[in-house]
């Protein structure tokens, strides 16, 4: 296991330790996330160009630029070996998989809704987890353009901008409720019953998971599903979904975290109140 420096021990231990200490030790994070979006995102923002990766999906030189920069700035905090979206497969799943067998590792995410960022759309986030046994235990997603910081730690709640951060959903029912879904290509026989037949007030796509969890969490939103997401779009969020009292579960498990962690599906909810009646309806359609 990499050698941890005694800051970062307090965050890992749990509540029962030095809150002072977590504090510091989360704002050194914040400060490393803001600092790579301030020099490597924001200044290519509607002017980078782009390629397209082997799956279809795009790779600007900001999400090159920023992972590289956030692996220097987060190995100084704690060094243990960085899991990004812009490196090889097997890399990526080893690394997860000594995670998973007692190691930390850093799970992040660079420029999340990179789509958003090329034309031009302020919609777009960075994620960082810091994980442990294939489960988050600090989280930390930063959107630019809000100049938003959504923050949790395992046991010890969420803030937004350093405030607490609670549901503020107030939907009942699902009829009164704000839907929001990933990858409309790959929602399969579920895309039909959302646009024909939905139990939901209305649904939006906006393209950056990282973001859609932060804002489920907070309540601008009020359920969510997604067909399937990798370590970097929902270890940081599915956090700080949880620790503001949200509700999630896959298309199989109702324990989130030990469905398999590549294209891992989401069923989600601000509120607990809808959790039952998203995920049986979601489930419903999947049979």
């Amino acid at each position: 296991m990499a050698s941890l420096p005694s800051p970062i021990r307090p965050i890992l231990a749990g509540p029962a330790q030095q809150d002072v200490a977590s504090s510091l030790q989360l704002q050194q994070i914040v400060t490393a996330v803001k600092r790579v979006a301030a020099a490597e995102i924001v200044p290519r923002f509607k002017t980078v160009k782009f390629e397209r990766k082997p799956d279809g999906s795009l790779l600007t030189e900001a999400d090159v630029a920023a992972q590289a920069a956030l692996e220097e700035e987060l190995q100084r905090i704690v060094p243990c070996a960085v899991l990004g979206e812009e490196m090889l497969e097997a890399d990526q799943k080893r690394i997860w998989q000594e995670a998973k067998d007692g190691e930390w590792c850093w799970c992040i995410d660079p420029l999340d809704g990179t789509g958003n960022f090329v034309n031009g759309k302020p919609y777009f986030g960075v994620s960082v987890a810091l994980v442990r046994n294939g489960v988050s235990q600090v989280g930390v997603i930063y959107d630019p353009s809000a100049d938003e910081v959504f923050t949790a730690v395992r046991g010890q709640g969420a803030s937004l901008n350093g405030n607490p951060l609670k549901s503020s959903s107030t939907a009942t029912t699902l009829g009164e409720a704000y839907a929001e879904a990933g990858l409309y290509k790959k929602l399969g026989v579920l895309k039909q019953a959302l646009f024909t037949a939905p139990p939901f007030r209305k649904l939006t796509m906006s393209g950056a998971s990282v973001l859609q969890w932060c804002h489920l969490a907070a309540g601008r939103y009020d359920i969510f599903v997604h067909p399937g997401e990798n370590p970097w779009d929902y270890a940081a969020g599915a956090l700080i979904l949880e620790e503001t009292g949200g509700k999630l579960a896959t298309f199989t498990h109702d324990e989130y975290w030990t469905d398999p962690a590549w294209q891992r599906s989401a069923i989600a909810t601000s509120s607990p109140r809808l959790f039952e009646a998203w995920r049986d309806w979601v489930r419903s359609k999947l049979q």
